[in-house]
C-alpha cells in the first residue's frame, strides 16, 4: 500500500475514532445550529463541565471544531471545513474527504 492512501486511512479513522462516542456525538449536534461554550453545552447536555470539555478536547485536537474567545468566554463550533457539503442539509453531514458522516437530527429532550 502507498504511502499517501496510508495517510489518508489515518487521517479518516481519527476523525472517526473522534465522533465515535455518544457524548461527542450529542456535542456535535449540540453545535449544529451553532457556537456553545463549555458551560452552555454542560447545561444543554446535563453534563459535568469537565466531562464536556474533555470531550470538547478531543473533537478539537481531531479538528472537528474550531474555537473563538469573546472576553474570559471561549466558544465552540463545528469546523466550517467539514460543513462545506452538508450546509445545504442544515448542517446534519460532517464531509471528512474520505467519508460522510450524517450525524442526523437534533434532539430536543
Amino acid at each position: 500500500m502507498s504511502q499517501p492512501e496510508n495517510d489518508e486511512e489515518t487521517r479518516c479513522a481519527a476523525y472517526l475514532k473522534a465522533v465515535g462516542d455518544p457524548h461527542r456525538i450529542r456535542i456535535v449536534r449540540a453545535l449544529q445550529h451553532g457556537a456553545l461554550s463549555v458551560s452552555d453545552l454542560a447545561e444543554l447536555l446535563d453534563q459535568e463541565i469537565g466531562v464536556v470539555s474533555h470531550h470538547l478536547r478531543v473533537l478539537y485536537h481531531a479538528d472537528i471544531v474550531q474555537t473563538r474567545r469573546e472576553g474570559k468566554y471561549i466558544y465552540y463550533s463545528l469546523n466550517d471545513q467539514f460543513l462545506a457539503a452538508g450546509r445545504r442539509r442544515q448542517n446534519r453531514v460532517l464531509d471528512f474527504g474520505c467519508c460522510r458522516l450524517d450525524v442526523g437530527e437534533t434532539s430536543t429532550d
